[in-house]
């Protein structure tokens, strides 16, 4: 990769977002009067007027603790205008977009916030600024989209003197396209919309989807294990990985020659899922495809969420695969969460909704459809057209909006997702929402509690769990009670603590008993390689 730097870079990228809910603010919405129903007679939420917003210059922020003299030589490594302290630039940084952090972020206490931003441009300045703070006790947060809803984000000092959010925005180029090997080569930096506009130019797609797509990024992707809503049929963004560029303060690694190999084991695998603690990715190589000639949607209905489970395990199992797969339980069917736009309103269907698209050439999507089908149908499914499938693609990436509403309005929204066996799916399922209405009504907001499968395998799938009550008088706790209940319930039932959402601060606390005391040793043995001073994101991941 070249270390000249582009002449034609803006100044400090700002993100996207807000910095006090998801997304752009011509986009926020307001409750209609079926989730005003809802709320009121089944969760006893009474309307409250929203509460102002505070103005970004009115928060509060600690002073930064990066010397004059630290900033200067920051400055001489990426130039004046990518290093800044000013605040705004600090609280758009401040961490991802978790219920827990918009919680804190409607506070008028002291918001947390990283001390310096830099922007480097080039590899060389990446490795420079790691050497730096790793000789100046700095740590470093890197930073994309800044969406993570888990923590993995929070500036979290540890024993070091400051912290760094290293922006990775102007890694943000299409490097390289094999259309031979139909790989591309991306910047960290991209964003999924850029990503996806840059090779549907050259006729290409990486149909990687997930909920955080208009803002995550490509290196955030990687780092975090990330599931598309397209995994059914493109995989997780593991499966598309081919190959990565890392930088570490010991020096930066190249992964993946060639399609397999078995030269040892696959170095790319200790990085992707890293969350930013083993090093920085700055460019991924990926597995890409033709734009689809032609989408076919199709809803279905189940009797019951059992049927609609077993109907999706036969349908995987056949290798009749759709390119999205989804499955809602009663709960999630009857309000109509899947479709976003008609919330709380007459339902569509009883029993369970199920959403399949499939993507291709015509004539093979026409083969898939029907083999599809066949097995739907007899396994207990009733086709309801094209409807369904539509108004969920219309909505998919709204949610997050919803859940802010819901907080302004006084409801405590919040999601977790988990993944085991098909043989284990019942009990898990079972398992945590016992867990987190148990918690939850004992401390006198009883919850609804959804849930849905989004992620098929041939051996299991994913459960993601939506969770709406009355907020009490002090919210953080009361869903950090839940949310610990509902860790544990997972862990003891022979779940993932996480499928896709990572792990950063919030999932940490299970992470021994995920991978064993080995494998924490392990974890901590590549940590002391590659970063011997450990100023990559402290206090994530890794026990």
């Amino acid at each position: 990769m070249s270390n000249e730097r582009p002449e034609d870079q803006a100044v400090l990228t700002v993100p996207p977002m807000k910095w006090d809910a998801w997304g752009a603010p011509e986009k926020s919405k307001t409750l209609s009067d079926g989730i005003k129903g809802l709320l009121q007679q089944a969760l006893g939420v009474t309307s409250r007027q929203k509460p102002e917003r505070m103005a970004e210059e009115d928060v509060i922020l600690a002073p930064s603790a990066v010397s004059e003299g630290q900033l200067a030589a920051l400055a001489g490594i990426v130039g004046a205008k990518f290093c800044s302290t000013e605040h705004n630039d600090r609280l758009l940084r401040a961490g991802g977009k978790s219920t827990l952090d918009m919680l804190r972020r409607r506070s008028t206490e002291p918001q947390n916030a990283p001390d310096v931003i830099v922007t480097p441009g080039t590899e060389a300045e990446v490795a420079e600024i790691l050497r730096y703070c790793a000789d100046n006790s700095i740590a470093v947060v890197p930073f994309g989209g800044g969406t993570s809803v888990v923590g993995g984000l929070d500036p979290v000092r540890d024993k070091f003197d400051a912290v760094l959010s290293l922006d990775l925005r102007r890694f943000d180029s299409l490097i390289d396209l094999d259309t031979d090997s139909s790989i591309a080569t991306l910047g960290a930096g991209l964003s999924g919309p850029h990503a996806e506009e840059l090779l549907g130019a050259r006729g290409f797609s990486l149909g990687h989807f997930p909920q955080s797509f208009m803002f995550a990024t490509i290196g955030g992707f990687a780092a975090t294990r990330s599931s598309g809503q397209a995994s059914a049929g493109y995989g997780r963004f593991e499966d598309m990985v081919q190959g990565l560029r890392v930088v570490t303060p010991a020096g930066t690694l190249d992964t993946g020659r060639a399609p397999a190999s078995a030269a040892g084991p696959d170095l790319g695998e200790l990085f992707v899922g890293s969350e930013g603690t083993l090093g920085v990715i700055t460019q991924v190589r990926v597995r890409v495809h033709p734009v689809p000639e032609t989408t076919v949607r199709e809803g279905w209905s189940f009797p019951d969420f059992e049927t609609g489970a077993a109907a999706l395990r036969a349908l995987r199992q056949a290798g009749a695969v759709p390119t999205v797969l989804r499955l809602s339980d009663e709960a999630e069917t009857a309000v109509n969460l899947a479709t976003h736009d008609k919330i709380g309103e007459e339902t569509v269907t009883g029993g369970c909704l199920a959403i399949t698209t499939f993507e291709g050439t015509k004539e093979h999507t026409a083969e898939r459809v029907a083999e599809a089908r066949a097995v739907l149908a007899a396994n207990g499914a009733t086709s309801l057209g094209e409807e369904p499938g539509s108004n969920w693609e219309h909505g998919r990436y709204d949610a997050p909006y919803l859940r802010d509403a819901l907080l302004d309005a006084g409801a405590l929204a919040e999601t977790l997702e988990t993944a085991t066996t098909w043989g284990n799916l019942a009990n898990l399922r079972a398992a945590v929402t016992t867990a987190l209405t148990e918690s939850l009504s004992a401390q006198g907001t009883p919850p609804l509690v959804l849930c849905h499968i989004s992620h098929t395998y041939a051996t299991g799938a994913s459960l993601y769990f939506t969770i709406v009550c009355a907020q009490n008088d002090d919210p953080i706790d009361q869903w950090s009670k839940a949310k610990t209940a509902a860790g544990d319930a997972i862990i003891a039932a022979g779940g993932t603590i996480t499928h896709h959402h990572a792990v950063g601060v919030d999932h940490r606390p299970w992470m021994r008993d995920e991978i064993g005391d080995l494998g924490v040793t392990v974890l901590r043995a590549v940590k002391n390689a590659v970063d011997p001073a450990g100023v990559l994101n402290p206090g994530k991941l890794i026990p």
